[in-house]
């Protein structure tokens, strides 16, 4: 088990597209994630742009962006595809939170302390139960003016509730995402696909994990995998692609979702 827990807010879910354009008419569109920040620089190889939803969760769309400065978007996409990419936490201090990932067996990657106004560093998918970790030390708020291009919204926004992340095993599940990352169980039970335990950060932030049964098939021999995300919004049936798939529940499939399964239930 992990040493001692980080400080540590689940800020946002990240997902890699080709161009931010092509997910703004789920995402903005259907969805109606109100529109925060987006980066116009691409210095690093890639631009971000992220969306707030109802409930203050946040969701992050990169797209490759001058990738002979760092072409690991570029390389992520033509070996996967558009989809999940990372889970970012924020933390007050992430000397702490480095020292406290290595106490506890984690290799930080990527890390960068220089920048003034934000420190980050990464825990690989191979430790991270196979997705992508962010811890990162920001100073303030990001913001900047709507793209012109951004699909406006067709509904109230959504909730985005938790990010269903599945996993071969509970326990390593639970060593990270409550031991070392903090954490703390809201909810646990036994699905008609899994086992689940849902964790909550001081903000909007949730991860549910889910173990065993249909997931175990589909996650392979893999030891972690995003499943989907699951949005509460006012008419599922309005949100293009969208099928019903159990009483109250409706399915976005990845295929029609940039690589990136919903789950969508009506408020």
């Amino acid at each position: 088990m992990p040493a001692r827990p980080v400080a540590a807010d689940l800020d946002h879910v990240a997902v890699a597209t080709e161009r931010h354009a092509d997910a703004w008419p789920r995402y903005a569109g259907d969805l109606a994630g109100t529109w925060l920040a987006g980066d116009d620089d691409g210095a690093t190889g890639f631009r971000a742009a992220q969306l707030r939803y109802a409930n203050g969760m946040k969701l992050e769309v990169l797209e490759p962006w001058r990738v002979e400065v760092n072409d690991f978007l570029r390389r992520f996409l033509d070996r996967n595809g558009p989809g999940p990419h990372h889970l970012t936490y924020k933390v007050p201090d992430i000397r702490a939170a480095l020292a406290a990932a290595e106490e506890s067996g984690y290799t930080p990657v990527g890390v960068s302390l220089d920048h003034p106004s934000w420190k980050e560093a990464f825990l690989h998918p191979k430790q991270a139960r196979g997705i992508v970790v962010q811890l990162a030390q920001s100073d303030g708020d990001w913001s900047s003016p709507p793209p012109d291009d951004l699909t406006p919204p067709r509904a109230e926004p959504a909730n985005l509730d938790h990010v269903t992340h599945a996993v071969a095993s509970l326990d390593d599940g639970l060593a990270l995402f409550a031991g070392l990352l903090g954490g703390a169980e809201t909810g646990r039970g036994d699905g008609p696909d899994a086992e689940w335990v849902e964790l909550a950060w001081p903000g909007p932030g949730r991860v549910r994990l889910v173990a065993g049964g249909g997931v175990a098939a589909w996650l392979g021999d893999a030891p972690g995998r995003l499943h989907h995300l699951a949005f509460t919004c006012d008419d599922p049936t309005a949100v293009d692609g969208a099928r019903p798939v159990g009483e109250g529940l409706w399915e976005v499939d990845p295929a029609a979702n940039l690589g990136v399964r919903l789950r969508l239930r009506a408020r």
